[in-house]
């Protein structure tokens, strides 16, 4: 069976509102493209395109930005008098994309629910808006390792501030710039390998968060596994996030392992 790839991309955004108020946050570009297909094109450079995306807030620019793919990746000459549209050079890349709309308010855990009939096996699942060097291959190989029904990437955010130590009379006795190690904790990742199982930690209606009641639930029950990602990791959450991508994908694209 064909391993898919399901991407929520139906939140508001409300942090990159200066983005967001005219389209959706996994829309946002950076280096002239969503990073939605920035997402996708991880995943294709290990085999995978087959993709499912959960859409919601303006969900419509979606399915257009798909629908007129080979507009935005190709040449074209278009003969306006005879209706006629002729490719040069498609460079399209080897998706199958289905776009779902899961309602424009619905919660995360709801909108995985409502893609339940487009996934028949295990599945990959992320959010719209992270991006990193992740080895795909690696995790799905952890995760047949275990018998759990979902592995979740765990990562350790950067850390904007140094840290300090007080002592007595509020004498500063150590003070540390900014670092990653043992003592940052680990946060949800936000790329998982999922089994069907999954659906039933999920409750019906639209107001089911993921991260709560499901993931809790199957903590709970043996059923969450955690791989760490010791790479490249960001999460486009403000403007500040945005603008350090958009320098990275100058400089140094870290998640950008695709050859072409």
């Amino acid at each position: 069976m064909t391993l898919k790839a399901v991407i929520l991309a139906g939140g508001f955004g409300t942090r990159l509102s200066e983005e967001t108020g005219l389209r959706p946050k996994p829309m946002v570009e950076i280096g002239g493209k969503p990073i939605l297909w920035h997402i996708m094109k991880i995943y294709s450079h290990y085999g995978i395109d087959d993709f499912v995306i959960c859409l919601g807030y303006k969900g419509y620019l979606i399915k257009e930005y798909f629908a007129n793919y080979f507009l935005h990746q190709s040449d074209v000459t278009i003969d306006l008098q005879n209706n006629q549209l002729q490719i040069h050079g498609n460079k399209s890349e080897p998706w199958h994309v289905t776009l779902i709309d899961t309602g424009e308010l619905t919660m995360t855990g709801s909108r995985i629910k409502k893609i339940r009939d487009h996934v028949d096996d295990t599945f990959l699942l992320t959010y719209g808006d992270a991006v990193a060097n992740i080895d795909i291959d690696s995790l799905l190989e952890y995760h047949r390792s275990h018998n759990g029904c979902i592995s979740m990437t765990v990562v350790q955010p950067e850390v904007r501030f140094g840290s300090v130590e007080f002592g007595d009379n509020n004498k500063i006795v150590e003070f540390r710039e900014k670092f990653q190690g043992e003592n940052v904790q680990w946060v949800n990742g936000g790329f998982f390998v999922c089994d069907m199982k999954v659906f039933d930690y999920i409750p019906e209606g639209d107001d089911i968060v993921f991260e709560k009641e499901p993931l809790e639930n199957m903590a709970n029950d043996g059923e969450l596994f955690a791989y760490h990602q010791h790479g490249f990791w960001k999460c486009m959450d403000t403007i500040r996030d945005k603008m350090q991508l958009e320098e990275l994908w100058k400089k140094d694209p870290k998640w950008r392992i695709w050859d072409r």
